[in-house]
C-alpha cells in the first residue's frame, strides 16, 4: 500500500512540474503577444497624432492665406516666410507619417513571419509519433493499402 502512495506522490510531482512548465510557456506567449500589440498600438497612435498635427497646420495655413487675401489683398506668397514655414511643417509631418507606416508594416511582417515559423514548428512536433506509436491516419493508410489486393 505504501508503494502505491509513493507512486501516486511521484506522479503528482511530475504532473505538477509539467503543469508549471506549460503555464510558463503560456505566460511567455502571452507576454510576447502583449508586447507585439503594444508596439503596433503605439505606432498607430503616433500616426493618428501626426495626422491631427497636419490638420492643425493646414488650418493655420488656410487661415494665413485667407488673412493675406482678405486683409492685404495679396495672393502672391513669394517671400512670405510664415506661409512657407507652414508648408514645410506639413511636408515634414507627412514624411514622419510615412516612416511610421513603414515601421508599422515592418513590425506586422516580423510578427507574421515569427507566427508562421512557430506554427510550422508546432505542426511538425504534432505529426511526429511519440514512442513509435502509429497515428490513426497512418493506420488507415496501411489498411487501405493492404485491401487493394
Amino acid at each position: 500500500m505504501s508503494k502505491l502512495w509513493d507512486d501516486l506522490k511521484e506522479n503528482m510531482k511530475e504532473w505538477g512540474s509539467s503543469a508549471v512548465e506549460k503555464a510558463e510557456e503560456i505566460s511567455k506567449v502571452a507576454v510576447e503577444k502583449t508586447e507585439e500589440l503594444t508596439r503596433i498600438s503605439k505606432l498607430k497612435i503616433e500616426i493618428h497624432q501626426l495626422g491631427k498635427e497636419i490638420e492643425k497646420q493646414a488650418q493655420l495655413l488656410g487661415q494665413s492665406v485667407y488673412d493675406q487675401a482678405k486683409e492685404d489683398n495679396m495672393v502672391n506668397f513669394t517671400g512670405n516666410t510664415e506661409f512657407f514655414r507652414l508648408v514645410d511643417k506639413i511636408d515634414e509631418l507627412k514624411e514622419k507619417i510615412e516612416n511610421k507606416k513603414i515601421n508599422l508594416d515592418h513590425v506586422a511582417d516580423t510578427i507574421e513571419s515569427v507566427n508562421e515559423s512557430k506554427e510550422t514548428n508546432d505542426v511538425s512536433e504534432e505529426t511526429v509519433p511519440i514512442n513509435d506509436e502509429v497515428s490513426p491516419e497512418e493506420s488507415a493508410k496501411d489498411k487501405s493499402v493492404e485491401n487493394t489486393d
